[in-house]
């Protein structure tokens, strides 16, 4: 995107950065791909094996081609023998890629708290982001948002659907991405299947969308 088509980003990484730079010192067992690095360079985090680690920041998978959150069942029953608090990056289970759903950060921290350990969420659905995001509107602005001005545009009935009635603001859902599948073929909605679909339901639906 161009930049002059946005004013201010914040992300899951951002916020996560941050909790890794409040914790100066504090040795991490990263989990997923090279490509994730910038989570901790620069910062006083050193690296360790998951027996010496102070805490877990997970990004991803380390090879989401070919993992599942299965492969790493066994480390995450380690870690929570030695009550490990695991960072989640990137709260979305899964993501789409080309033509594909590939698993993301969310679905092992999900499968680490149904074994008993603490999972720490950066992200949609849950609230820090949203926060952050409303105060940089509130600076670049000059003043608070006001939260009936806000819309929240996405693909995800877990995270975006979730997340906006969880932060008070409408949504713009996106039929055409990781639910495609349900949408195929339908052009509008009845009052029960938005129900059926989404519980809370959206403001709006959009097949895609383009700027």
């Amino acid at each position: 995107m161009a930049d002059e088509t946005y004013d201010a980003i914040v992300s899951s990484g951002d916020l996560t950065r941050h909790f890794v730079a409040e914790h100066p010192g504090k040795k991490i067992h990263w989990v997923g791909p090279e490509r994730d690095s910038s989570i901790h360079r620069g910062l006083d985090a050193p690296l360790t094996p998951l027996e010496q680690a102070d805490y877990i920041i997970c990004t991803g998978l380390f090879d989401d081609e070919t993992e599942t959150p299965e492969d790493y069942r066994a480390m995450l029953l380690k870690a929570r023998e030695r009550k490990l608090s695991l960072i989640c990056a990137n709260p979305d289970i899964v993501v789409e890629r080309g033509d594909r759903l590939i698993y993301c950060a969310g679905a092992i921290a999900e499968l680490y708290r149904e074994l008993g350990g603490e999972s720490i969420f950066y992200g949609k659905p849950h609230q820090p982001i949203y926060e952050r995001a409303m105060q940089l509107a509130a600076e670049r602005r000059g003043h608070p948002v006001e939260l009936n001005r806000v819309l929240a545009i996405g693909d995800s009935v877990r995270t975006d659907i979730a997340g906006a009635k969880g932060f008070g603001i409408d949504c713009l859902f996106v039929t055409r991405g990781i639910h495609s599948e349900q949408f195929e073929g339908v052009d509008q909605l009845d009052p029960a299947s938005v129900t059926e679909l989404f519980g809370h339901p959206p403001k709006a639906l959009i097949r895609e969308l383009r700027w």
